[in-house]
């Protein structure tokens, strides 16, 4: 009985991931397409990084747009971002928890950074999101407080909503 019910709130979690770790990972997405600019001169660098999952490390330094990076990076940005955002729901996002703004807040920067440590300390090399590759450490900062700030603001806005 309470695997079952461990499993149903697990499932609860990754719906409501679904909307906080699709606004994370656009917020993220927007951030690390304008540092990749900013830092390197290309809009797809950064979002080309996580390609390496697939194609292998030298291919995340590809700067141009493509199907083959661009796409393929943001899909696994994307989809990493949900499993984040699962985790997230799971340990902060109860329903029937009303919390304040500040408190969200909060709880998506520990979850923030929490995906960053193991991202860059705890993960090998090649299944790394590779934002590294095309972004400074000031606009790495700024990608995983975008991470944060969209995962803080669906939570809030479904607060509100209820």
């Amino acid at each position: 009985m309470q695997s079952r019910d461990q499993l149903q709130r697990l499932g609860d979690a990754a719906r409501r991931a679904l909307v906080s770790g699709s606004s994370a990972s656009i917020c993220s997405a927007v951030a690390l397409s304008v540092c990749s600019r900013v830092d390197e001169g290309s809009f797809a660098g950064g979002l080309n990084g996580p390609s390496q999952w697939l194609w292998g490390e030298a291919e995340a330094y590809t700067r141009e747009a493509s199907v083959r990076h661009t796409v393929v990076g943001y899909g696994i940005h994307h989809a990493t971002s949900v499993f984040w955002a699962t985790l997230y729901e799971r340990t902060f996002g109860e329903p029937g928890e009303r919390k304040t703004p500040l408190r969200r807040c909060a709880e998506a920067a520990l979850s923030s950074v929490g995906a960053y440590v193991v991202d860059y300390y705890l993960t090998p090399r090649r299944l790394r999101p590779g934002f590294e590759k095309h972004v400074s450490t000031p606009s790495m900062f700024a990608v995983y407080g975008a991470f944060a700030l969209g995962l803080a603001a669906a939570s809030i806005l479904r607060d509100r909503k209820r």
